[in-house]
């Protein structure tokens, strides 16, 4: 989606883990006023000042801890690959899934008014659901309303099948209770192949060395149909820049640009280009990428789909705006 310009932002509003900045999009598109974000990824600082501010600081959160500013809002996809089904479902017992225990004391001496996290689908299952019970019963300890709802981005106007957790959380102190509302699924009226780029260079096709491997069903234990052209997109990931299989990343048939500028040892599938990932996951058109393609790939498979966050940031400031108690 492209950038929406307010007048005046209102509630001030953090961003940990930003990696290259989608919640800080959605929710500064929404009038949320987003002061401060942190990333240990340098290759994502990089882009999140090119693209979005220079209000990131580089370095591991627990470091900064007493760099963190007063703020109404804290926003945040925290670590997802303890939790994923693509990692090794480690949870809490991994050192990146302590990351939530460290939210837990940013919001408590803060006294943060609203919480907002992103993580994989898979969470909620984790452990036979204890990981997502405790995480839930702890910011109800903490003093929270909970929300949570698994939302797809092939809903909200994105051809990618995109799952994503997002909880909400209001502190009792500052809002009446009401059941928060999440935002409704609209119809999705984009193809994948809407998004393609135009103009795509040679080394984006996948050669005739590689195509076998590809579109292989894979071996023995792992046996799953490739499939090709898909009109939504499988979930972008952070290592798609090492091109998997076809039954796990997107690849499409592109004629004409394997005649304009294609070698006879190329085939006519290729993979997504950066700048279409951008679009996948709703960047906008003014994005700079100041980073090599892998980065890139990786950044964007990272990353939230902005249109994602920007619905969901809409319906917290209404609620806001309709259920806190008094004036801040």
């Amino acid at each position: 989606m492209e950038r929406i310009k307010h007048k005046n932002h209102k509630y001030k509003t953090i961003s940990l883990f930003a990696g290259i900045g989608g919640f800080d999009l959605g929710f500064s598109n929404a009038g949320f006023d987003m002061i401060w974000a942190n990333d240990f990824d340098k290759y994502c600082v990089q882009t999140f000042k090119e693209n979005i501010s220079d209000n990131i600081v580089l370095g591991d959160i627990n470091e900064h801890l007493d760099d963190i500013p007063k703020h109404d809002v804290l926003v945040g996809g925290f670590p997802c690959q303890p939790f994923s089904t693509l990692g090794k479902l480690k949870g809490f017992d991994d050192d990146r899934g302590t990351m939530f225990f460290t939210i837990k004391e940013i919001i408590k001496k803060h006294d943060t008014k609203v919480v907002v996290l992103e993580n994989v689908k898979n969470i909620i299952n984790h452990d036979n659901g204890k990981t997502f019970k405790k995480i839930k019963k702890d910011l109800e300890e903490l003093g929270y309303y909970v929300n949570f709802k698994v939302l797809n981005s092939a809903d909200f106007g994105i051809p990618q099948r995109r799952n994503r957790v997002y909880i909400v959380a209001f502190n009792k102190k500052y809002f009446n209770d009401k059941d928060f509302e999440y935002p409704e699924p609209i119809k999705l009226t984009l193809k994948a192949q809407d998004l393609l780029d135009k103009e795509v260079e040679e080394k984006y096709f996948i050669s005739t060395n590689m195509i076998g491997t590809i579109l292989g069903k894979g071996t023995k234990g792992y046996i799953v149909k490739p499939t090709i052209d898909q009109e939504i997109c499988k979930t972008l990931t952070a290592t798609m820049h090492k091109m998997h299989r076809a039954s796990q990343d997107n690849y499409y048939t592109d004629i004409e640009n394997h005649k304009k500028y294609c070698k006879k040892n190329k085939t006519n599938i290729r993979k997504l280009t950066p700048n279409e990932c951008r679009k996948i996951q709703g960047f906008p058109s003014d994005w700079k990428q100041v980073v090599s393609d892998t980065q890139a790939y990786k950044q964007f498979g990272n990353a939230v789909t902005v249109d994602v966050v920007y619905a969901v940031a809409k319906n917290v400031y209404k609620h806001i705006e309709e259920n806190k108690k008094g004036e801040w």
